[in-house]
């Protein structure tokens, strides 16, 4: 559903910042390195390449309200590195995260609710032994955050999030 993909950020104390920087060596640790000298704390942070392989995107989160979000950007474009930094906060994006989360099954009982979980999700099963089953879920924070809600009457193991991804529209 395409209204489910089009995402304003919900909490406007978070904000989403998109920095390309060079990708080399060191970048991450110069970025990481800025954010603990200034004491900003990032809510989280998701770095990978970009159809330019000599280019990195970070998508950084940071929680304005014990940090200012203009701040931080004026920052990071005092690093050699960053080429480009933009808040994606004001401009229709969307934003997604992933997770992977391996719920304990007690019996076939079980294993059917939480398949039933699953599907109410749009989720995706992508491993099953006989004692677990691990689920995949791409959405906004909210749906990855009820998910594991549900999941938890059935014994959660291991959850695993990537953290807010995000891309200006249009």
């Amino acid at each position: 559903m395409l209204i489910d993909r089009i995402e304003a950020s919900k909490n406007p104390t978070k904000h989403t910042l998109v920095a390309l920087v060079e990708n080399e060596p060191g970048v991450l640790n110069r970025v990481s390195s800025l954010f603990r000298r200034r004491n900003f704390n990032i809510d989280s942070l998701a770095v990978g390449t970009t159809n330019d392989p000599t280019v990195s995107r970070m998508t950084i989160v940071v929680d304005t309200s014990k940090t200012n979000a203009a701040l931080v950007e004026r920052n990071l474009y005092k690093l050699v590195n960053v080429i480009d930094v933009q808040d994606l906060s004001a401009v229709p994006a969307v934003l997604r995260e992933m997770a992977l989360i391996k719920v304990h099954v007690a019996d076939n009982q079980k294993r059917s609710e939480i398949k039933q979980v699953i599907d109410l999700f749009e989720a995706q099963m992508v491993d099953m032994t006989p004692n677990s089953i691990m689920v995949e879920l791409t959405g906004n924070e909210e749906k990855v955050d009820s998910i594991i809600k549900m999941l938890e009457e059935y014994g959660i193991k291991e959850v695993v999030r990537t953290g807010r991804i995000a891309m200006a529209r249009g």
